[in-house]
């Protein structure tokens, strides 16, 4: 990263305020995801391993993810 403040490179283009709303975006949910990982992981060094029994088998999971995915795409006619 460059040790120059934002405000003193003359070759940084500002973002129209649509685009660096969605990238504000995308960093916000970035940070979730980090966040859910790092809390999981934090679990996991607590309190060990879950049990198998207690856990979803990957395939279920998979399914309902995919199952999640073709719901949200927008179909066109």
């Amino acid at each position: 990263m460059s040790e120059q403040p934002a405000s003193e490179s003359a070759a940084q283009q500002q973002l129209d305020p649509a685009a660096a709303d969605a990238v504000r975006a995308y960093a916000a949910a970035e940070r979730a995801k980090t966040d859910t990982l790092a809390s999981v992981l934090e679990d996991i060094a607590a309190n060990g391993y879950p049990s198998p029994e207690t856990g979803v088998p990957w395939e279920t999971a998979r399914d309902a993810h995919l199952a999640d995915l073709a719901g949200e795409q927008t179909r066109v006619a």
